[in-house]
């Protein structure tokens, strides 16, 4: 596999982008969220996505130059209509705008419809830690092809539908949760493809409805499973409260049409910690709260307890000085967009 630099990295990503439409001080938005996912160890999320985001754009999926515009708001609240645009744009400027609300007011919460994909759920609710606050994002598909099956049956109905909560704190790294409530997310599956390699029982059966480890049944008609195994019942159960906020409550509406365009719907909240407790207090009490976590007597097979979202910056302070580990079918779709774009010589992929 060729490694690369994160700083490289962004810089090939932007530029490809830009080359297939995006304004400059977007492509960098969506380049810094991409490399980002690598350097914290979710490739499914990385690089390997600005082909899939160029092939919308040539399909009219994308609306590279689009304008989101503000449908509803309050004083608290606020609903955006991404007009197809970059999901990274679009969710960017909307979490800005929760957290200024939430300055006001103690609290700010938001919608977000007709938008392209988001990449890594906790990169929003994250902004708002950075402001001492606690961060919350819902995410589903839209009515764009639906993935994982309900617990019990064999057709898809829902999307990976992820979630995310961020919590300030004086850890060295953000503590965060950011989990689809499928068995695993669809870029995962994409990833063992590219890489050639079989997935775990418990991810994915195929269209008939059987267990398999073959990642490319996806694919064919195949489904995610929720996520708990044979308790999937409770991951299916947090799916279908993840759609209502971010499909119903956006105004997407539920189930699948064919569109073929990928609809990220969103429901985003920042709180502020200083209207219910003092932030430095709070702040501490989660850090020891984490190290308490840490500190508890070890299962055989385990030499560490992490708290979440530690092990994304470890892996993040890793790679940015080792360098980022792309996979060969991923690095040769980006060199064969440089050529096609007559820009490999200038991003020395000649």
């Amino acid at each position: 596999m060729p490694n690369i630099q994160a700083d490289r990295l962004r810089i090939i990503g932007a530029r490809l982008l830009v080359a297939a439409g995006a304004k400059p001080d977007h492509a960098a938005v969506i380049a810094q969220h991409t490399v980002g996912a690598n350097l914290a160890g979710h490739d499914s999320h990385g690089i390997m996505l600005v082909p899939t985001y160029i092939d919308r754009i040539n399909k009219n999926h994308i609306e590279p130059l689009a304008n989101y515009e503000v449908t509803r708001e309050t004083d608290a609240t606020i609903t955006v209509d991404g007009h197809w645009g970059f999901g990274y744009v679009v969710s960017e400027y909307t979490m800005e705008r929760v957290i200024e609300k939430a300055k006001a007011h103690g609290l700010g919460a938001a919608t977000v419809f007709r938008q392209s994909h988001v990449g890594r759920v906790a990169d929003y609710p994250l902004m708002a830690v950075r402001e001492g606050m606690i961060g919350i994002m819902t995410a589903d598909s839209g009515r764009s092809a639906k993935q994982v099956v309900p617990f019990g049956g064999r057709e898809t109905r829902l999307g990976t539908n992820p979630i995310c909560i961020a919590m300030p704190s004086n850890l060295d790294g953000p503590l965060y949760v950011d989990m689809a409530t499928s068995a695993v997310a669809a870029g995962k599956i994409n990833v063992a493809v590219a890489r050639n390699t079989s997935i775990p029982e418990g991810w994915l059966i195929d269209k008939h409805g059987n267990a398999t480890t073959d990642p490319a049944a996806l694919r064919a008609g195949g489904g995610l499973l929720p996520l708990g195994g044979d308790q999937g019942y409770k991951g299916y159960g947090l799916s279908v409260m993840v759609e209502i906020l971010s499909g119903i409550l956006p105004g997407l509406g539920f189930g699948h049409e064919p569109s073929g365009r990928h609809n990220d719907g969103i429901f985003m909240a920042a709180f502020r910690v200083d209207a219910f407790l003092d932030l430095e207090q709070f702040k501490r009490e989660v850090t020891e709260f984490a190290e308490y976590l840490k500190s508890t007597p070890k299962a055989e097979g385990f030499d560490e307890i992490f708290y979440p979202g530690e092990i994304e910056y470890i892996t993040t302070q890793r790679n940015l000085v080792n360098g980022i580990d792309i996979e060969e079918s991923t690095w040769n779709l980006l060199v064969d967009l440089a050529k096609g774009y007559g820009i490999a010589t200038e991003l020395g992929l000649a």
